[in-house]
């Protein structure tokens, strides 16, 4: 009897130790995976992209997206159509970027080629901020302007970290998943910060107000640029940038020849293009007190801050669960069930929701919350594929290049979303046609699918490229120390 209580007694002993262990497990996990990263990629480019993809990009893009709305509709008073079409105009700056690449490549400025790039993207950035804060009566031309003055300063800041994900996707290429879930999680968990605040900041002092408080992640870059750590340039024959640009432009050109390149190439500009953008309907919609659901600031925040939690988990279900798995196979599904996520804002709109005593705020908040998960998860295996198709020595620039082309298609379905809910006569009061924009969107989320074929169909933790696109020339290797930051850690 005494031997089986014993016995009893240390099985249980065993059982609570296990559950300890796994809990432990549980809370360690994401600390080592940080170790580990910082360990094989080296904590300055750990930090760097926590700086660069968290602060000023996620917490500066919740703020952003809603106080530019709020901007749009009440300050400008402006139609959902117009509103969609100069909000495209403010990503143009993206679509750019290979220029700011090749500027930070080729053009050193007093010696350095990355830290004056970084000072001079956060001074623009404060300074767009600061003018939209503090002037009164701005025209929709000159705010557009300062809005896309803004947006440069974000995508020149971003063109650097980008080169460095790039280059060490290639030199770990095992490790290129983990690197743009670090991405990833950054860029959620600021955007969760940065729409958790939004709201309450808007109620509280305005989208002129949210602006000025804006100028703050922009000055984050100029520290970026202090603390960065390069070895000065001598000699630079600045006489040669001519022919180094067109060096450039002829080895991206040769790089989008090739078949490996070009086929998933198109296939993104077009899976972005046909999934048209018709959000601003929807947000004029969500605030309307007759025909909408007439939500408060404080719960579009909230509403946007539940979609950033979404991008969250399904960046952690692509780390944990398909990373490995082929990249037509996850997007084909997530394509797929991005169509789905999209017809529930259908059941919004014709009011179904409530004949089943489903209140708006809560029907939202799910689909937020969904259509986000399948949103990333959809983007993913796009970002990792992304940076498998950039040749050695060009890394930075083409993997630009390659973001810009995905910009293009983002342009391509925000016009196309905005000449849609202008032939539908969608304005500031009349959403009748609402439903029907809704459900030409969604159906047109399948033609993708029918392109997969243009994606590579091998292991995703192979590389992609042929082993000479992959082999550096000797002129054409970039130190790396040049992209590394001073170690905020062992400074501490």
């Amino acid at each position: 009897m005494e031997e089986e209580e014993a016995l009893n007694h240390e099985t249980q002993l065993h059982r609570e130790k296990k559950q300890k262990e796994g809990f432990l497990s549980l809370l360690m996990g994401p600390i080592n995976w940080f170790r580990m990263l910082g360990k094989e990629l080296k904590w300055s480019f750990v930090c760097g992209v926590i700086i660069v993809y968290g602060i000023n990009q996620g917490v500066a893009i919740g703020l952003n997206k809603v106080s530019i709305q709020y901007y749009m509709k009440d300050e400008q008073k402006l139609q959902p159509s117009e509103a969609q079409v100069y909000l495209g105009l403010v990503q143009i700056p993206w679509i750019i970027k290979p220029v700011w690449g090749i500027l930070t490549d080729v053009i050193p400025i007093a010696g350095y080629r990355r830290r004056p790039y970084f000072v001079f993207a956060g001074v623009i950035g404060v300074a767009a901020m600061l003018m939209l804060a503090l002037h009164n009566n701005l025209t929709l031309t000159f705010a557009i302007l300062c809005l896309m003055a803004g947006s440069a300063g974000v995508a020149i800041a971003d063109v650097t970290i980008d080169a460095c994900v790039t280059e060490n996707s290639i030199s770990h290429p095992s490790l290129a998943g983990d690197m743009q879930s670090l991405c990833g999680v950054s860029s959620s968990t600021g955007a969760l910060v940065g729409f958790l605040i939004s709201g309450f900041l808007l109620h509280i002092v305005g989208p002129k107000g949210v602006f000025g408080i804006l100028a703050i992640p922009c000055g984050l870059v100029i520290l970026v640029g202090m603390i960065l750590r390069e070895p000065r340039v001598h000699g630079v024959g600045y006489r040669r940038v001519n022919q180094k640009f067109m060096d450039a432009g002829r080895a991206m050109w040769a790089a989008l020849k090739s078949r490996d390149i070009w086929r998933p190439c198109l296939y993104m500009y077009i899976s972005l293009a046909v999934s048209i953008n018709i959000h601003e309907g929807m947000f004029y919609w969500y605030t309307d007190a007759k025909a909408g659901p007439s939500f408060s600031q404080e719960v579009i925040g909230s509403v946007f801050s539940v979609g950033a939690v979404g991008s969250l988990v399904g960046v952690l279900l692509y780390q944990n669960v398909f990373k490995s798995h082929p990249f037509r196979q996850v997007l084909f599904w997530s394509q797929l069930l991005y169509c789905a996520s999209g017809l529930l804002e259908l059941i919004l709109v014709l009011r179904i929701n409530l004949r089943f005593g489903v209140p708006d705020f809560l029907f939202v908040v799910f689909d937020e919350f969904f259509h986000k998960i399948i949103g990333r998860l959809k983007w993913m295996p796009i970002l990792v594929l992304s940076s498998k198709l950039c040749p050695s020595g060009i890394e930075g620039t083409f993997f630009a290049l390659l973001m810009s082309i995905d910009h293009v298609g983002i342009l391509t379905s925000s016009w196309a979303g905005g000449l849609l809910l202008h032939i539908l006569n969608i304005t500031r009061t009349q959403f009748d046609n609402l439903w029907l924009a809704i459900l030409i969107r969604s159906f047109l989320r399948l033609l993708p699918i029918g392109l997969l074929f243009l994606i590579p169909a091998g292991d995703p933790n192979e590389n992609i490229l042929p082993s000479e696109m992959l082999t550096p020339k000797k002129a054409d290797t970039i130190n790396s120390e040049n992209l590394e930051m001073a170690s905020l850690v062992n400074s501490i």
